[in-house]
C-alpha cells in the first residue's frame, strides 16, 4: 500500500491521503495479546479470511444520565488507513508468542492491512444510546479481531469525556463561557490532549492547553497563577512604568502612579467609602505589572490574599487606570471561597464604579470562577444565584471523576453470513445478532422518539407509515410509531473494496457544531440531571422474532434429574 496515498479510491481513481493517529503510540501493537493469539488460531484453522461482522457499542449511559455523545471516529479511521505491521513489530510478536507458532503466520502478518475492511459508523458528535452500534466493522475475521482493542480504546474515553463536557454545558447554560483547565490533572499527556480535544467537541469554548490549541485549532485562554501575584513584594519592583494610550496618541509615563491615584479615588468615593480600605501593595504591584504586559486583555486572579478587602479593590484600581488610557480590562478570576457570594458582591462594586466614574460597561466585567468545579457545584451555583460569566473546569472534567469508563464492547454478530449471538444470564449482556441498519425516528414536534434496529435487508421505515417498535428482550414493551422524519444513522466511512461511497471526515469545529445541534434536538427530560427519562431503543418486529429464535436455538436445554 502506498504510504502517502492510503485512503480509498476516489471517483477519478486517485487515492486520498489520511494522516496517521494523532498519538504516535497508536500502532498495531496497541492491542491485547489475545488478539494475536486468536489471529494465529484463526490462521491455523484456515478461518482467518472468513468474512465477519462486529458491532462496537456500549450497554449503559454514563454519569447516571440517559444520553452519550459518540466521539473518536476520526482517530479510528486514521488507524485503519495506516494499519501495517513493521518488521520490528512482527519480530516482537514472534518473540511474544509460543515458539511452536509457524513461520508462515508471520509472513501472513506482513501482508495484513485494512483494504478489505468496511466500516459503517454513526457520525461523530451524534447523541447515541445503549445497544445501538456506534461502528460496524466488516472484514476478514482475523484482521477485525486485531483492531478490536485499539478501536474500543479510541472510542471509550473520547465518548466519555465528550459526554462529560456536554453535561457540564447543559448545567451551565448556553450563555456561559466554559474553559477547560485540566491538563495538569489529566491522566498523562495523552489524557490531557484527548480531553482538550473532546471537551471542545462537547461544547467547551476554549482550553488552557497550548499543545491542543496548536494541534487542533482550539481557542486558548489563560491569565496568571497565585505564584505570579506572590512573587511581587512592592510596586518599587516595577522598572518600566510607562504605558502608551490605546489610540497611540500619548504615553502615560508613570502608570504605577496612575494606578495608585485611581485606588485613592476609589477609597474616597462616597459609595465605596468603608468598603475599600487598605489593600495588599504587593498584589497591587503584581496586577499593575500584568496590566503593563497585557493592557488589552487584563484579567486578574483576585483571591491570593483577600478577595473583597484587597483583590477586588486592587483590580478595580488597575482597571480604572487602564480605562483612562482607552483600554478595557477583561475581568477577574475567583479560585476559592463562596463563589456565589463573591461574584455577586464583585458585580455590585463593578456597577457602582461604572455609575460613579462614568466608565461604560465596567459593570459588565467578566467574572470567571474556577476551584474544582463539577456538575454539582454548577447546579448549586444556579440555585443560589450568582454573577459568574465563565467557568474554568479541570479535574472533575478531564478525569471523568464521576465515572471511570464508558464500557464499550466489541461483539461478533455474523460470520460467513451466519448470524451469531452472545448469551448471558444477565440480559443486558445479550448481543443483538446479524448485520443491522439503524434509524432514528422523529415525532411531530421535531424531537427524536426512538432508535430502531432492523435486519440489513429489511425495508427502511417510511415517513407517515405506522411501524411496530419492540424492546429487544422484553416481550411486553412495544409501541407503534408513525415517524414524521426518518434518519439513517450508520454511514460508510471506510468502503474497502465494496465500492460504496465514503463519507468525509469533517473538521473538529464542524463536529462541535453538530454535537451542539444534536443536543438541542433532544427533549429536555432526556437531558436533565435528576431522574432523566430513558430514551427508547428498539428493534423491528422481524428482528425481535429472529433474536429470540436464535436465542432458543443456541441456549442449551437443561435436564432435571
Amino acid at each position: 500500500m502506498d504510504e502517502k496515498a492510503n485512503g480509498p479510491k476516489l471517483a477519478n481513481g486517485a487515492r486520498q491521503v489520511i494522516d496517521g493517529p494523532t498519538n504516535p503510540m497508536v500502532t498495531p501493537l496497541l492491542t491485547d495479546l489475545y488478539q494475536f493469539t486468536m489471529a494465529y488460531a484463526y490462521w491455523k484453522a484456515g478461518k482467518h479470511e472468513e468474512r465477519a461482522v462486529f458491532d462496537l457499542y456500549f450497554r449503559k449511559n454514563p454519569f447516571g444520565g440517559e444520553y452519550t455523545i459518540f466521539s473518536g471516529l476520526e482517530e479510528c479511521i486514521r488507524l485503519i488507513a495506516n494499519y501495517r505491521l513493521t518488521e520490528e513489530q512482527i519480530d516482537f510478536i514472534r518473540s511474544s508468542l509460543p515458539g511452536t507458532c509457524e513461520d508462515s503466520f508471520f509472513d501472513y502478518l506482513r501482508g495484513v492491512d485494512c483494504s478489505e475492511l468496511e466500516v459503517y459508523a454513526i457520525s461523530e458528535g451524534t447523541v447515541v444510546f445503549p445497544k445501538v452500534p456506534l461502528l460496524i466493522i466488516v472484514g476478514p475475521v482475523a484482521v477485525v479481531q486485531l483492531l478490536e482493542t485499539p478501536l474500543v480504546n479510541l472510542v471509550n474515553f473520547a465518548s466519555l469525556v465528550t459526554t462529560n463536557a456536554a453535561r457540564h454545558r447543559f448545567v451551565a447554560g448556553k450563555s456561559k463561557m466554559l474553559l477547560e483547565f485540566g491538563l495538569r490533572r489529566a491522566q498523562g499527556p495523552d489524557g490531557g490532549m484527548s480531553a482538550s480535544k473532546y471537551c471542545y467537541m462537547g461544547g467547551f469554548d476554549a482550553t488552557s492547553n497550548v499543545a491542543a490549541g496548536q494541534k487542533f485549532g482550539i481557542p486558548l485562554r489563560g491569565t496568571h497563577s497565585h505564584a505570579f501575584v506572590s512573587s511581587f513584594t512592592s510596586p518599587d519592583e516595577i522598572i518600566e512604568k510607562s504605558l502608551r494610550h490605546c489610540d497611540g496618541s500619548s504615553t502615560c509615563e508613570d502608570f504605577v502612579g496612575l494606578v495608585q491615584a485611581c485606588l485613592n479615588k476609589l477609597q474616597w468615593s462616597p459609595p465605596l467609602c468603608g468598603v475599600f480600605g487598605e489593600t495588599n501593595q504587593s498584589e497591587l504591584a503584581a496586577f499593575t505589572s500584568y496590566a503593563l504586559a497585557f493592557p488589552s486583555s487584563f484579567l486578574a486572579l483576585v483571591d491570593t490574599y483577600d478577595v473583597m478587602r484587597s483583590g477586588i479593590p486592587n483590580f478595580c484600581a488597575v482597571a480604572l487606570a487602564l480605562s483612562e488610557l482607552g483600554y478595557k480590562a477583561g475581568g477577574i478570576r475567583l479560585d476559592s471561597g463562596d463563589l456565589a457570594y463573591l461574584s455577586t458582591e464583585a458585580r455590585k462594586i463593578f456597577r457602582i464604579i461604572e455609575k460613579e466614574f462614568n466608565v461604560p460597561d465596567f459593570g459588565k466585567m467578566t467574572i470567571t470562577a474556577s476551584n474544582d468545579l463539577n456538575e454539582e457545584t454548577l447546579d448549586a451555583l444556579n440555585k443560589q444565584g450568582h454573577e459568574v460569566d465563565a467557568y474554568g473546569i479541570g479535574t472533575y472534567l478531564v478525569t471523568c471523576y464521576a465515572q471511570a469508563a464508558l464500557g464499550c464492547v466489541f461483539k461478533l454478530v455474523e460470520i460467513n453470513k451466519q448470524p451469531r449471538i452472545k448469551l448471558s444470564e444477565d440480559v443486558t449482556k445479550v448481543s443483538i445478532p446479524c448485520k443491522k441498519r439503524c434509524y432514528r425516528l422523529y415525532g411531530k414536534e421535531g424531537y427524536p422518539l426512538v432508535d430502531i434496529m432492523t435486519g440489513e435487508n429489511e425495508p427502511a421505515p417510511k415517513v407517515g407509515e405506522r411501524l411496530l417498535c419492540r424492546h429487544p428482550f422484553s416481550e411486553s414493551k412495544r409501541a407503534y410509531v408513525v415517524p414524521q422524519k426518518v434518519e439513517e444513522l450508520l454511514k460508510c466511512y471506510w468502503p474497502g473494496s465494496s465500492g460504496n461511497t465514503r463519507e468525509e471526515l469533517p473538521p473538529l469545529k464542524v463536529i462541535r457544531e453538530r454535537c451542539i445541534q444534536q443536543l438541542e434536538l433532544m427533549r429536555r427530560d432526556h437531558m436533565r440531571r435528576l431522574n432523566p427519562t430513558p430514551y427508547k431503543v428498539s428493534v423491528s418486529a422481524k428482528l425481535y422474532d429472529f433474536i429470540h429464535f436464535l436465542w432458543l436455538n443456541e441456549a442449551p436445554v437443561g435436564e432435571l434429574q
